[in-house]
């Protein structure tokens, strides 16, 4: 994520601080010094949210850990003021899995409750079932009820949030998984303007929350439905066929008159027939702008972006160039270069797709794309 600072590495996992989590911080304070606090009472304030976030980055090492034992990696695990985000991979297509992994954070959140239950009940130190005050008094009782809290805010069926997981994890038993995405992404939006309302109503805070539930639910869904789309197509179904190439050592004006002679925007960069790597629009803008036109194509080319092959499934090609922040990868067969994949390309089969088994069964519209 953009504005992140690395904190840790932990279990070969990159923990990072968006910058958005320091207002949070500057408000605990401006609100303990509004009420009078000195400074111990101010330092425990602040003490007291960092071990609240504690619990969440421990809650998100529980999604990740446990999705580690499926395959599944984490990218990073980042801490921003409404909480914190572990970047998965992909979700689990089973929806076994994807219960287990979204039970999983939750479940980290009771295990810290009962040990601060079990270290306080001997001590007849056990909090009231209030709201906890954030000033320092009944530090780890607070800290107990705030992880209940978790727990329950977490399990409402606000998904994309580990609720509303669990309520597609349980629906993908006895539907579609596209289906059960869309019924747990519209309980999520209408727990999204419960939240709303309450916030207008009684804490604004809450406005926060249901506008990333709502968006999230909505992109969550957008996401899934491309992935379910996209199942059993191989990438030389999507792939441009007719497309070209760009010599390394020609100059950038090369690279711009075929830009502006045709519809293609991004180009295989080539060496006496071996590829080298991809050319961009954005990486031919970006190089125009710092070196001119008198630099070469070579110069400006991406070299970083994977391969596939044309039979390899086309999911995984899209889920590749996603994570890989690459706009268009070069397809071989049999190590010669035979196509190019591009999102845009991606996005007009999907219409394509979508338009014909509106009119034609399913078999029918594989055999229409299989003549090509």
């Amino acid at each position: 994520m953009k504005w992140s600072w690395k904190l840790a590495e932990i279990a070969g996992i990159g923990v990072f601080m968006h910058w958005t989590f320091l207002i949070l911080i500057g408000w605990i304070v401006m609100v303990q010094v509004q009420h009078g606090a000195d400074a111990r009472g101010v330092a425990i304030a602040v003490a007291f949210v960092l071990s609240v976030f504690a619990c969440v980055v421990l809650h998100e090492f529980g999604h990740a850990l446990t999705a580690r034992r499926y395959g599944i990696r984490t990218r990073s695990i980042t801490l921003l003021p409404i909480g914190g985000v572990a970047q998965l991979e992909r979700m689990p297509d089973d929806p076994q899995q994807e219960l287990w992994v979204a039970l999983a954070g939750p479940a980290v959140n009771v295990a810290i409750a009962g040990a601060l239950f079990a270290i306080l009940a001997p001590l007849g130190q056990l909090p009231a079932l209030t709201t906890p005050s954030l000033v320092g008094s009944g530090f780890f009782g607070d800290l107990l009820i705030v992880n209940v809290i978790l727990v329950l805010f977490n399990l409402l069926p606000a998904f994309p949030m580990d609720g509303g997981r669990v309520l597609r994890a349980l629906l993908a038993h006895r539907l579609d998984y596209s289906r059960a995405t869309q019924i747990a992404a519209t309980v999520g939006q209408g727990m999204a303007i419960l939240f709303g309302l309450a916030g207008l109503l009684f804490n604004p805070f809450l406005l926060f929350i249901a506008l990333f539930v709502f968006l999230g639910a909505q992109a969550e869904a957008q996401a899934t439905q491309m992935r379910w789309a996209l199942r059993g197509v191989l990438v030389r179904d999507a792939m441009i066929t007719r497309f070209q190439t760009l010599e390394a050592d020609a100059p950038l004006t090369r690279a711009v008159d075929e830009l502006l002679a045709g519809s293609q925007q991004d180009f295989p960069v080539v060496s006496g027939g071996r590829l080298l790597g991809i050319l961009p629009r954005s990486a031919l803008m970006k190089a125009l702008a710092r070196q001119g036109s008198t630099s070469s194509v070579g110069d400006a080319m991406q070299s970083d972006c994977p391969t596939v092959e044309d039979r390899a499934m086309l999911e995984t090609a899209f889920e590749r160039m996603r994570t890989r922040g690459c706009s268009a990868i070069p397809v071989l067969q049999e190590g010669q270069l035979v196509g190019l994949l591009t999102v845009e390309n991606v996005g007009e089969f999907m219409m394509i797709n979508t338009a014909l088994e509106s009119a034609t069964p399913r078999a029918a519209v594989d055999d229409i794309f299989a003549a090509r």
